[in-house]
């Protein structure tokens, strides 16, 4: 009987132990995707109305050319290998999240592509487990703009909100019904983004 219950005893620690080695290795994914999507963001966002030969920008306001909750297209100078800086060329940038049908064959029925599309390129989408990508606009007197924005020139600052989960459910909880969510998932928001360039007005 103390074999047994000693057998027992282990084969339980085991258990925990893969379980929970397993929850780290999806959270970490999921954590991994969420810094990817952020540092891409906030770098790109942050460059908004800015070119190396300025003059190709004359007035800053027009930068963003459309506004939408989830989707955002703007001028920019794209850095090159050569020159970290822009080449002086004006670049289109666009952000936009597809349907979820687009992603019928993951597992989570809620994940969708996030495209960043330069310039006129083919747009490619890339799956990162992304399920929320929303943008919130406010005016110079933080006033919230309604979407899409009729006069994007209005846009002082942005609030960023991203939610990326697993593709797969989380096992632990796989069969179980009282949770809200069985996707791991990490949230993150931009509560003040603003582009350095649409201050100078």
């Amino acid at each position: 009987m103390v074999f047994g219950s000693l057998m027992l005893i282990a084969l339980r620690l085991n258990g925990t132990t893969m379980e929970r080695s397993q929850d780290y290795r999806e959270d970490l994914i999921v954590q991994q995707n969420l810094v990817e999507i952020a540092k891409l963001l906030e770098y790109d966002f942050r460059k908004i109305a800015y070119c190396r030969d300025y003059t190709k920008i004359p007035i800053l306001t027009e930068a963003i050319r459309y506004a939408d909750s989830s989707r955002i297209q703007f001028w920019t100078d794209f850095s090159t290998t050569l020159d970290p800086d822009g080449d002086g060329d004006l670049d289109s940038l666009t952000y936009y999240v597809g349907p979820t049908s687009e992603l019928s064959v993951t597992p989570n029925p809620n994940d969708k592509l996030l495209y960043r599309v330069e310039n006129n390129d083919t747009p490619v989408g890339v799956n990162l487990g992304v399920t929320i990508f929303n943008i919130q606009y406010y005016d110079a007197l933080r006033n919230k703009l309604t979407t899409p924005v009729a006069d994007p020139r209005e846009i002082q600052f942005m609030q960023i909100t991203i939610q990326t989960e697993h593709p797969v459910k989380w096992t632990k909880y796989y069969n179980t019904a009282t949770y809200d969510t069985v996707y791991q998932s990490a949230f993150w928001r931009q509560v003040r983004l603003v582009a350095k360039n649409l201050n100078n007005r």
